[in-house]
């Protein structure tokens, strides 16, 4: 299984860069290896379309309350019903999407679950809003292989 982490709310043309990237990252990588993400807008919306341009099957979380999907935040939603059409499987994951610290907790089961992380990570280290440091240090502490991708013209925010 591949999953992918890293920054939150990067701008259109830095999406564009990493969709090509994990695109090109998910046709070298172990053949017929499925692919995982967490639902959400910017960053896991890119990786489902990349994993299924690559012809990738996809797996997507959903937070759930009980055996019940929760209501994701607004900001999300929309990118959710495009990585639920682009899945061939969904998985239930109990987390609250409204809580940071109950959304690391499920990227690190997402990340225990993977032989691959793809990490599009700029090298900064965690601050109090993102954990993708946290969750690079966390793969590696369990022997899981990341591979960072952050191409050449990224940058940090909706720049």
């Amino acid at each position: 299984m591949i999953a992918v982490v890293g920054h939150r709310g990067l701008g259109n043309r830095t999406l564009e860069l990493v969709e090509a990237e994990l695109k090109a990252r998910l046709d070298h990588l172990t053949e017929g290896a499925a692919t995982l993400v967490r639902a959400g807008a910017g960053l896991p919306l890119v990786f489902g379309r990349a994993a299924r341009k690559a012809g990738r099957k996809l797996t997507v979380l959903l937070p759930a309350q009980g055996a019940v999907p929760a209501v994701l935040p607004e900001r999300d939603r929309s990118a959710a019903g495009e990585l639920l059409v682009l899945a061939e499987h969904v998985r239930l994951l109990p987390f609250d999407p409204a809580d940071r610290d109950a959304c690391v907790g499920a990227d690190e089961r997402l990340v225990a679950t993977c032989r691959t992380v793809l990490a599009v990570w700029d090298g900064s280290p965690s601050d109090g809003r993102d954990a993708t440091a946290h969750l690079v240090a966390f793969a590696h502490a369990r022997g899981i292989r990341v591979e960072i991708v952050w191409p050449a013209g990224c940058v940090r925010g909706r720049a």
